[in-house]
């Protein structure tokens, strides 16, 4: 799981850095707004082309990673309602008891 995590983690600093390189050579860049929209219009292009099976397998693995997390949070909640659940079934048999008792 540790190695699907650095995955993610790499594929997603992959990207941010990509975008961030994208924005300092919009904002350095010293040509009119027509042609710096289409240079980024294209660099957006080459990286989509470029980079689409990492995104998508990161974007695979964080989605695994949150089953996988939603898999195991849904089985706490569960042990812990069973938990509860069993506690008022004893309290309420005590009661029943009790009441049985006094009659």
């Amino acid at each position: 799981m540790a190695k699907e995590d650095n995955s993610v983690s790499f594929g997603l600093g992959v990207l941010i850095g990509v975008i961030g390189g994208v924005i300092a050579g919009v904002l350095y860049a010293p040509k009119s707004g027509e042609e710096t929209r289409k240079e980024v219009g294209e660099a957006i292009s080459d990286i989509a082309q470029k980079y689409t099976p990492e995104i998508l397998e990161a974007k695979r693995q964080a989605l695994t990673s949150i089953d996988v997390m939603r898999y195991k949070l849904e089985q706490k909640y569960n042990k812990i309602n069973d938990s509860i659940k069993a506690k008022h079934l004893a309290k309420a048999k005590e009661r029943e008891n009790v009441d049985y008792e006094m009659n």
